[in-house]
């Protein structure tokens, strides 16, 4: 921490710290819950050991995942010991899933936050700084509509250098699929007003952000009160003077209809050529068992429809590998759809049974073991997919936002080209430019690049 955030933080109200797993939808909660306790006067530090109040924000959507909270919380467990004043706190989908079970499995947190309950955080943590000794063990999951009205203008939001921005439309899921506790966690869909969503784009470009990319579980079921779809506020905002990117995550194969495709083409070129579209299994009798609400031959049919209407298009995904009624034929019908989309990207896991899941009542989890050994070949067969696509990138000139130094090398910058292809490179420029690079390497998952010229 600078000397000058020291000075704020010692006449401010406290000092916080937010760790988060998870996926955008989580980073941007964090950012939402942040901005709450800011405006309550608090400041952000680094390290939970100089924090005044502690926040674990969390993922549920894999059993790993919120394992790792309750390791979390046990190193935790010390600095609690030692700072009884020291304010725990836990939020999002663990939180929302097993809410008052967290007390119970470790007594020395606080408060309990749900994925929807973000205007309350600053107020049960103020009563518990100020001795009100009511607000402990408080768990607060009730699935109301605060969270997808919180102000935009209160998001903390990193200032200098922006690059990119997240913004939420819709959250929540009404889809049912069987392995999923999306809609336990966040509930049943809820829209932002369409004017609402246009202008918080309409600041993140007053502010300097380039690039946007629209959230939700289920972001191409967006329909504002007004009947507007996830398509008409693609068109809107590349209509935005500044806003050069735009993105959409996580979309849903059956809510892909034509009038959205036709809208995907209109917003180009500020609409990137990248789609996140999930398949999770290549076999009709597996996707029926999931209650994915489509066949291979509809999502097949999807890919070939937006590549007709946007031929530069890359596809990013995911897989679940033995779900537990997939035979060993369920599978190779998996990998020779991936073989078949040709992703550029694809996130695989092996299936993990999720409390208050459909899936549960089916036929029992197959082996462990089996489980790896198919995931294991489903990622050699990407990984060949993926070393191919990426070769073809030798020699071409991208234009990379730049997004902050190398997390594995701090010397070197890096960034995204429009596909969603990471860029590493060498040479002076800053977060939030668009620079014009020669890819010079390649591998499965990233390019390097020649610094040529700033495009801007």
């Amino acid at each position: 921490m600078s000397a000058r955030e020291a000075g704020r933080a010692s006449r401010s109200t406290g000092r916080y710290f937010v760790e988060t797993w998870g996926c955008q939808m989580n980073v941007l909660d964090a950012d939402k819950m942040s901005g709450a306790l800011e405006t309550h006067g608090y400041v952000r530090v680094d390290r939970a050991e100089d924090a005044d109040v502690v926040l674990l924000n969390t993922c549920s959507i894999r059993e790993k995942a919120a394992e790792k909270v309750f390791s979390e919380l046990g190193r935790l467990r010390p600095l609690k010991v030692r700072r009884p004043d020291l304010v725990v706190g836990v939020c999002g989908c663990v939180a929302q899933q097993e809410a008052e079970a967290i007390f119970a499995r470790a007594p020395y947190v606080d408060i309990v936050v749900g994925t929807r309950a973000t205007s309350s955080l600053p107020i049960l943590v103020n009563r518990l700084r100020s001795g009100d000794s009511s607000a402990r063990h408080t768990a607060d999951v009730a699935l109301r509509e605060d969270s997808i009205h919180f102000p935009f203008d209160q998001i903390r939001r990193e200032v200098g250098g922006a690059a990119k921005a997240f913004v939420t439309v819709i959250e929540g899921c009404n889809h049912r699929c069987a392995f999923c506790i999306v809609p336990t966690t966040r509930g049943r869909e809820v829209c932002r007003p369409f004017d609402d969503v246009l202008a918080e784009v309409r600041a993140l470009a007053a502010r300097g952000f380039r690039e946007i990319e629209f959230l939700g579980q289920t972001v191409n079921a967006y329909r504002d009160p007004g009947g507007r779809g996830l398509g008409d506020l693609l068109v809107a905002a590349a209509g935005v003077d500044g806003i050069e990117r735009i993105r959409f995550t996580t979309s849903h194969p059956a809510q892909m209809t034509s009038g959205l495709i036709e809208a995907m083409a209109a917003a180009r070129p500020k609409l990137c050529p990248y789609l996140h579209l999930p398949v999770q299994s290549g076999s009709d009798a597996v996707l029926r068992a999931m209650r994915r609400g489509y066949d291979r031959a509809g999502y097949l049919a999807r890919i070939d429809a937006i590549r007709r209407m946007i031929p530069e298009m890359c596809f990013g995904t995911d897989v679940i590998v033995g779900f537990p009624t997939e035979t060993d034929a369920d599978f190779e019908e998996t990998v020779s759809l991936v073989r078949a989309v040709g992703f550029d990207t694809l996130y695989s896991f092996a299936y993990s049974p999720r409390p208050g899941t459909a899936a549960l009542d089916l036929a029992p989890d197959l082996p462990g073991g089996l489980k790896l050994a198919r995931l294991a070949r489903l990622q050699s067969a990407q990984r060949e997919i993926q070393d191919a696509r990426a070769a073809a990138w030798v020699g071409r000139t991208v234009d990379v936002l730049v997004e902050g130094p190398s997390k594995k090398d701090p010397g070197e910058w890096t960034g995204r080209t429009p596909e969603a292809r990471i860029v590493n490179f060498q040479g002076h420029t800053e977060p939030g430019r668009i620079e014009r690079l020669l890819v010079t390497h390649a591998t499965a998952f990233s390019l390097r690049g020649s610094l040529r010229t700033s495009a801007s």
